[in-house]
């Protein structure tokens, strides 16, 4: 009976062990975490068009170190992005704050007033400044428009689109749609 008891506690224990995960162990941002890691989620979240609509921007606060975003005029629309892990590509400040590139190919940018699509096939490279806030990696700056991916800004003007009343915006809007589409 005893040694029954033994080995269940001692199963037990090893699945108490096995079961907990690493993202729980230590949640967004820690220092046990690499900084690329919350530069990588920010950008995907980014792409995924969190910085769209307010609402959503709640995701973003693990990631980020300010509270509130200018109205952007216009969204940079990308269809991949490069966050590289390894720390030799990075700008070590000190150990407790390092700068990131992130490497965008940008097809084009939409602007938000008149719903247009302005293709412009490039790269650019912006250089995330990240450092410990709190016990907690966060991104300091810069704070930069909206990089959202070609599919979600497609499904973001159609669902525009059909939520719009005025006859107007909504000819802008399939405008954009058919922009968009030729973009791919």
């Amino acid at each position: 009976m005893r040694d029954r008891l033994a080995s269940s506690l001692l199963a037990l224990t090893v699945l108490s062990l096995a079961v907990t995960s690493h993202a729980q162990v230590s949640p967004s941002g820690s220092l046990k975490r690499s900084p690329a890691e919350v530069v990588k989620r920010y950008v995907l979240l980014d792409q995924k068009g969190a910085r769209l609509d307010a609402p959503s921007f709640d995701t973003l606060t693990p990631y980020i170190n300010w509270k509130e975003e200018p109205a952007w005029g216009r969204v940079v629309v990308v269809e991949e992005t490069s966050v590289p892990e390894d720390y030799r590509k990075w700008d070590i400040l000190n150990n407790l704050e390092v700068v990131i590139p992130v490497t965008f190919h940008v097809r084009g940018a939409v602007y938000l007033e008149n719903a247009t699509f302005i293709p412009e096939d490039t790269t650019e490279e912006v250089r995330f400044h990240v450092k410990v806030v709190g016990n907690y990696w966060r991104i300091v700056s810069p704070i930069i428009p909206p990089h959202v991916g070609l599919k979600r800004m497609m499904s973001f003007a159609r669902e525009a689109e059909a939520n719009e009343q005025d006859k107007v915006h909504r000819t802008e809007l399939v405008s954009l749609i058919d922009s968009l589409r030729k973009a791919k």
